[in-house]
């Protein structure tokens, strides 16, 4: 970066110490000014006024006073040594240097340095071995594949940098990043992010992690992410906290979703009851297929388990179940009770999770329902819960989910 500062009429009259951005979120962000140490103090110019030449930055004039842009993002104050995501690796790093590129005419941010190489520059070591630097190789991350993660002031724009990259990562990925994080820093990542992706972050965390997390995030905002989280995660973590801090959280939810929450924390989570979820659709009998075929594709948002429709009665019993293929292979004029399967596998409430899985895997099936002693149906336990139940607890969050719970009402009628 070049350091040296002169006006257009004048000797050196100051040195570089930072460069501000206005818009980080951006690809590449522009420069939009620079900070300038001077013997009378500190200067903000803005870029406009500025004119590279030789090494040096050439200034129009210099302004008398320091300007004031809380809003800016100071490169050299806000970033260097701090901790952020290199999305595209996936990992938490620390930025030693910053790499800033002249672009159709523009000074923009391009990429961050993270290797040895960044560092040595900084302390000077190029001044007396350059030959030294040039040989450790430069490891550079795209300012597109950065995250900053640390809350630089209380400008919301520099958490709008992380809001949409941390959401490209897996949840697993992210999970684990923020499980290297200090709980107030991970409680700022969790903030930044939106409700969904928070969430399925969040099943990912052990439950000492998310707890804390959910503390310092507020009752407000934990009550919004744990309605997004699948309806079993979210009742397990309920269950795990003092009877107070559940009821608070549940105060701050919708009232059907607070409902199905408070049954199911009953549950013991080794038992279907406590593995199974709300989020499921279900169809009356006299239905044609093109209508529910039309009705589907209205509620699709609403739920992401749409592979199986479960057919009841006005008591909600259940009566028999359609698969997706079924329905795409039918002829549209045909109703759903001439096509539905009857001959059901199902579990009660307080059958156990080793129970429900084995009738998973030799049914060969995605989902199981669970009914009440009258037939009705509780919930269903995927086959993703299912295998949860019953293996290794240090595998268990690494498995793709199904379902995610979502802020309508979770047993979504299709008929």
């Amino acid at each position: 970066m070049p350091a040296r500062v002169r006006t257009l009429a004048a000797p050196i009259v100051g040195r570089v110490v930072d460069f501000l951005v206005d818009h980080p979120e951006d690809i590449f962000p522009r420069i939009d000014g620079i900070k300038v140490k001077t013997p009378d103090g500190m200067r903000v110019v803005p870029i406009a006024h500025v004119t590279f030449a030789d090494g040096s930055l050439l200034l129009e004039m210099l302004p008398a006073e320091l300007g004031a842009d809380d809003a800016a993002l100071s490169l050299v104050g806000d970033l260097l040594d701090k901790q952020i995501v290199d999305v595209d690796g996936r990992k938490l790093v620390r930025i030693n240097d910053l790499e800033l590129a002249m672009t159709g005419g523009t000074l923009r941010l391009v990429a961050a340095e993270v290797g040895v190489a960044g560092l040595l520059r900084r302390l000077g070591v190029a001044t007396f071995a350059r030959g030294l630097v040039d040989r450790v190789p430069r490891n550079l991350i795209a300012w597109n594949n950065v995250a900053p993660i640390h809350e630089l002031n209380p400008s919301e724009i520099k958490l709008s940098v992380s809001e949409g990259r941390l959401a490209r990562l897996h949840p697993s990925d992210l999970a684990e990043i923020i499980g290297e994080l200090s709980t107030l820093e991970a409680a700022r990542v969790m903030g930044s992010l939106d409700d969904e992706t928070a969430a399925d972050a969040l099943e990912h965390l052990d439950p000492e992690t998310q707890r804390a997390i959910l503390d310092d995030l507020g009752t407000e905002r934990a009550a919004d992410i744990i309605e997004e989280m699948d309806a079993d995660d979210a009742a397990d973590l309920l269950g795990d906290l003092p009877q107070q801090r559940q009821a608070e959280l549940l105060a701050e939810m919708d009232a059907q979703t607070a409902s199905d929450l408070r049954e199911l924390v009953q549950y013991d989570d080794r038992t279907a009851g406590g593995l199974m979820t709300t989020d499921y659709v279900w169809i009356y009998p006299h239905r044609t297929i093109a209508a529910t075929i039309a009705k589907l594709r209205e509620i699709a948002p609403q739920t992401e388990f749409v592979y199986y429709l479960y057919v009841t009665d006005q008591s909600e019993r259940l009566l028999g179940v359609v698969s997706l293929r079924t329905l795409l292979l039918g002829q549209p004029e045909t109703t759903i009770d001439d096509v539905m399967e009857a001959d059901l596998v199902s579990v009660s409430a307080d059958a156990t999770a080793q129970e429900v899985a084995s009738l998973i895997a030799r049914y060969d099936l995605l989902a199981c329902p669970v009914l009440d002693d009258d037939g009705k149906m509780q919930g269903i336990v995927t086959v993703d819960d299912a295998i949860d139940a019953i293996i290794p607890e240090r595998l268990k969050r690494n498995l793709p989910r199904f379902t995610k719970r979502q802020r309508l009402a979770p047993t979504t009628p299709a008929g």
